[in-house]
């Protein structure tokens, strides 16, 4: 069965998909929904998604949506395969589970917002809100002095191998190295090289690659 990814190339949830999929060494179909004629709001792919957001994704009869669960399925059922994302000790596991958390309740709403603001918006014609750009920033940097402390201990944010953690920060990371936002990273030695590290996977080249054909 063919594995399946509905989404958009500018969307940061589908190339967190791709990516990990590139990762996994595992072949897939990029199926291009056009959210600027709002594809993603209607049928049929609100019966992929009820909630009208990319990415919606399939593997034989499962249909999954929300990127980082989608990329744990994808690291455990096809363990075997590819690079491995996870890790096997419970110990490990369970700091890994907490840095995944850090990403998506603490690195992902300001990152977020300064990508949309700074990259997604210039694109699309609209103007940026410095307000929002001011604020998000701010609470970036204090969550990177964090991260700074964080990666004096291992090598990556999960442990001391690449692991979903990591990748699931690729997509803003990658938005972000290309604005002012990135002066935040290169002021924190340790956070600079671990960006440069993990953006310079093959794999993550070969899946922007596949998102932009």
């Amino acid at each position: 069965m063919v594995i399946k990814v509905h989404g958009n190339p500018m969307s940061t949830a589908t190339m967190r998909v791709a990516a990990c999929l590139i990762d996994k060494d595992l072949d897939f179909e990029f199926v291009f929904v056009d959210m600027a004629t709002d594809q993603h709001k209607k049928h049929p792919f609100l019966s992929l998604n009820p909630f009208g957001q990319v990415p919606a994704f399939e593997d034989g009869d499962l249909k999954l949506f929300e990127s980082r669960a989608i990329t744990q399925y994808i690291a455990h059922v096809y363990a075997s395969n590819g690079n491995q994302l996870t890790l096997q000790d419970p110990k490990k596991m369970a700091i890994m589970s907490v840095w995944m958390e850090v990403e998506g309740q603490n690195l992902e709403p300001p990152a977020s917002k300064l990508t949309w603001e700074l990259c997604i918006k210039p694109i699309i014609g609209m103007s940026t809100d410095d307000a929002v750009v001011k604020e998000s920033e701010e609470q970036l940097s204090k969550l990177l002095d964090i991260y700074e402390t964080r990666l004096a201990e291992s090598k990556y944010l999960g442990g001391d191998y690449f692991t979903l953690v990591d990748l699931h920060h690729l997509p803003n990371m990658y938005y972000l190295m290309g604005t002012k936002v990135k002066a935040l990273f290169d002021s924190r030695s340790r956070v600079s090289a671990w960006c440069a590290d993990i953006l310079a996977r093959p794999a993550w080249v070969k899946g922007l690659e596949k998102l932009q054909k």
